[in-house]
Order: structure tokens, then sequence, then C-alpha cells
């Protein structure tokens, strides 16, 4: 299989995992009408780590210091990134919390650029301005008065940013398993924020079947496939490319939410997430080359 090819998959996968974080808001907001955050996010990653730790075993039996510690290192970078959207999500709308979290298409372009110096190429340049315009337009509002939850999302989006490059450095080690990876990050996000609920929440479970089916999508889906799709799959692109294919996330989330939460955007809001989706498509696109006019050469007699 081709580097073109592998990648395009990975970006499908990738596109695939977007879909279920798209959907998490609403669930997330479902499940938090009767679990506290960190309780929540807890549940979903140690069910998560319970699960896939079963089904991979051997990978996790055979896991290495190496891995573990790029699994501490990520994994604490993905705990910063729940713990604010824990709180995030219930301060804003559903729609303005997905498109700031999508943030990471502009923060982690800049991070790569700041500690390893490398340059975007211009389509990258010219998708980010679209990409950012988009996000201006679904987020501000007339008085440029973001509200709490908007700024805790930045929190996320930052924090996210770092996980994609310490990932994408992971998985460039050759004695990193990223499947190992993907599932012991798992269990770093669980036992941080199952400490944080004890120490400053009531932890409690699920009390109705649509809660327990919820929490149980965020856990199996939305974070143990998902993640671990993402750091296996990593390897076959770059961090500020995954970084772009997430902004997919927002658009996912609006979604949801228009079916399913009723909400509503304003027009200047569509134009932002159609400007989201025009920066999404620049980059994935190939575009042909022009191909030089051959110039034919006659011997003189």
């Amino acid at each position: 299989m081709s580097t073109v090819t592998k990648q395009r998959k990975a970006d499908l996968l990738l596109v695939m995992v977007t879909a279920f974080w798209g959907a998490s808001y609403y669930l997330t907001d479902l499940c938090l009408d009767e679990m506290p955050p960190m309780c929540l996010n807890a549940f979903r990653f140690l069910s998560a780590f319970l699960l896939l730790s079963a089904v991979f075993f051997k990978n996790v039996r055979r896991v290495n210091a190496i891995t573990l510690k790029y699994s501490l290192l990520v994994g604490l970078a993905l705990a910063g990134c729940y713990i604010f959207y824990g709180y995030a999500i219930t301060r804003t709308s559903l729609s303005n919390a997905g498109f700031i979290c999508a943030l990471p298409v502009v923060f982690t372009p800049l991070l790569d650029f700041l500690f390893r110096g490398r340059r975007p190429k211009r389509k990258l340049l010219f998708a980010l301005v679209l990409c950012t315009l988009g996000l201006a337009l679904m987020t501000l509002n007339e008085q440029f008065r973001p509200r709490s939850g908007d700024l805790l999302s930045l929190g996320v989006a930052l924090c996210y940013s770092v996980d994609l490059l310490l990932t994408e450095e992971a998985v460039r080690q050759p004695e990193v398993d990223p499947l190992a990876l993907g599932v012991c990050q798992l269990a770093v996000v669980g036992v941080l924020t199952l400490i944080l609920s004890c120490a400053i929440e009531t932890p409690s479970l699920p009390r109705t079947p649509a809660t327990w089916g919820a929490a149980l999508f965020l856990g199996i889906f939305c974070s143990g496939i998902a993640f671990v799709i993402q750091s296996v799959q990593q390897q076959y692109t770059t961090a500020s490319h995954v970084g772009l294919i997430f902004t997919l996330e927002p658009v996912f989330s609006a979604t949801v939410a228009f079916f399913l939460a009723g909400e509503r955007l304003l027009l200047r809001g569509y134009l932002g997430a159609a400007l989201m989706l025009l920066s999404l498509i620049l980059m994935e696109a190939e575009w042909p080359r022009k191909k030089q006019p051959e110039v034919e050469t006659r011997e003189k007699l």
C-alpha cells in the first residue's frame, strides 16, 4: 500500500472518529444531568480502558517503558483537555463548544512551528485563514464577549494541540506500540479524573437507561475506539493534518445539536461552518500539477 493510500485511509478513519466526537457534545450534555463532570470523564475513560485492554491484552501485557512514558505524557495532555471540556460544555451552547474546541487546527501548526521550527505549507496557511474566519463567525457575538464556557473551550483546544503533537512524536518512535499507547493513555485520563472526582465531587453512576446508553457510547466509541484509531493512524499523517481534519467535529456537533437539541445558528454561523468545510476540502484535495509542454527539437539539415 502506497504512502498516499495509507494517508487517505487514515484520513477516512479520522473523519469517522470526528463524527463520534461531534455526537459526544450532545451525549455529554445529556449525561451531565445525572453525573458530575469529572465522574463522567472517569466513567467513560476507565470503561474504555477495561474493554480495550481485554481486547488487546497481548499489546498491553507487552508494553515497554518508552510506550508507558509517552502514554503518561499524552494522557496528561488529554486529561487537561477533558477537565476543561467537562466544565465548558455546561457554560456555553453545544454549537459554540464544538466550534471553539476545534481550534487545534490553529494551535497545532503554530505550536509545531514554535517548538519544532516546521514552517507550514502555503496551502495549509490559506486553509488556516479560512478556518479561523469560520470559527470567528461562529463564536464571536456583536459585543465580542465570549461566555465563560467559550474561554474554557480554548483550554480544550490548547491541551488537545499538545496531545496531537505528543502523539505524533510518540508514534514516530520505533519502540512505541501505537495500539498500546492508545489503550494506556485511557487509563491515565481515567485515573486522574477519578481522583479529581473523589476530591471535589460526589461521584454517581447513571440513573436512567438513556444516560447509561449515552455514557457507554461515550466510553466505548468516543473514548476507546476513537483514541486508539487516532494513535494508530496518526503515524501515517501529521499532527497539523489531523488538526485540520478535526475541524469537521464542530460541524458534526452543530448538526446533532440542530436535530436533537433544537439549537439554531445565525446565518453567519452557517457561513462559518461552510468556510471550515471549504478549508478541509482545500487541504485534502490533490491539485494536479500543470505539465510543462514538451519542446520538440529538430535537427538542422
